[in-house]
């Protein structure tokens, strides 16, 4: 596929430029040289033990975000659908940082499986909460009323987990900045913790592309053609929200990357899922990416998360959708 080659290749460049870019910077010949395994060993040190795990995890999140947002609109039929806005990645957020306070000891795998659970909970209270959810399906979720909750139980999702932090003990607050959407400090063991879900949860999400496609079409007819529309459902739901809630783990509530993305990517390749995961998981990496690079670049030493760049640009959209859609 074209678009995605392109894509792919875009985002191989800025993560050329990403690696170069910091408070000392590396010239992107001598960055090359140094994944092709050359290089002095300073260099090598800095691109691949401090720069290189936070392109990784940029990379991954983003299309961690990208995909559950296209799985999360495709099975609600709702374009207003993503991560952040229907409660999951705040919940996601808490249940993360409760974890952490509560069991500092605790392994780093359990950290994912906390966030799993959270996201969950965020999303079964929007869905509680906007009494549209009916038995036929999806139809009964309502655009404008899914995204108002939504927004509404993030907000509270999200002060909760603020007053969490504020009351954490000194110097555990900074060890749980990578909450505020910032791929800031990821370091290896962060890209252990996210690798085995996106190996996992991608690819899952690629093979239910047909499943997302006849979902679409009506629950009559996809029971027609021999769908189990609600285990079908249920599978496409726990995709997509398992991997907002790994996201969140690695890059904190990156705002509306879920939102973006799948748009951008039915403009390039049209509405078929098969097309459009892949290229929307592309954008996504690309988006969190430069969105990260942008903000190392612009005042350096100062950082600005990546949130807030994703966050500029996706606002705007999302009022524009949501006038549509009223």
């Amino acid at each position: 596929m074209l678009v995605a080659a392109v894509l792919a290749g875009l985002g191989l460049l800025l993560a050329v430029v990403a690696l170069g870019l910091g408070a000392v910077r590396t010239p992107a010949a001598e960055v090359v040289q140094v994944l092709l395994g050359r290089g002095d060993g300073l260099t090598r040190q800095l691109v691949t033990e401090f720069r290189l795990p936070r392109v990784a995890v940029a990379l991954l999140c983003g299309a961690m975000f990208a995909a559950s947002g296209t799985m999360l609109q495709g099975v609600i039929r709702n374009p207003l659908a993503s991560p952040d806005l229907i409660g999951v990645g705040a919940g996601a957020g808490l249940a993360a940082t409760v974890f952490l306070l509560a069991w500092p000891a605790a392994p780093a795998g359990g950290l994912p499986w906390a966030a799993l659970l959270g996201a969950w909970g965020g999303f079964g209270l929007v869905l509680l909460l906007s009494r549209e959810w009916r038995n036929t399906g999806a139809e009964g979720l309502h655009p404008v009323r899914l995204a108002l909750v939504g927004v509404a139980v993030a907000a509270a999702l999200g002060a909760a987990q603020q007053l969490v932090l504020v009351r954490a003990p000194d110097g555990l607050g900074s060890a749980l900045t990578f909450l505020t959407g910032s791929v800031y400090g990821a370091d290896l063991p962060r890209v252990t913790r996210l690798l085995p879900w996106a190996l996992v949860l991608l690819p899952a999400a690629l093979l239910l592309g047909r499943t997302l496609d006849v979902l679409g079409l009506g629950d009559d007819l996809a029971t027609s053609l021999g769908t189990r529309v609600q285990a079908a459902r249920l599978l496409a739901l726990g995709t997509g929200v398992a991997l907002a809630g790994a996201a969140v783990t690695g890059a904190g509530i990156l705002g509306f990357v879920g939102l973006l993305a799948p748009h951008l990517a039915r403009l390039l390749v049209g509405a078929r899922h098969a097309r459009t995961l892949p290229v929307s998981m592309l954008l996504g990496a690309l988006l969190v990416l430069a969105a990260d690079t942008l903000g190392r670049a612009l005042l350096p030493p100062t950082e600005i998360p990546a949130g807030i760049f994703t966050t500029l640009i996706g606002a705007p959209y999302f009022l524009y959708l949501l006038r549509k859609t009223a």
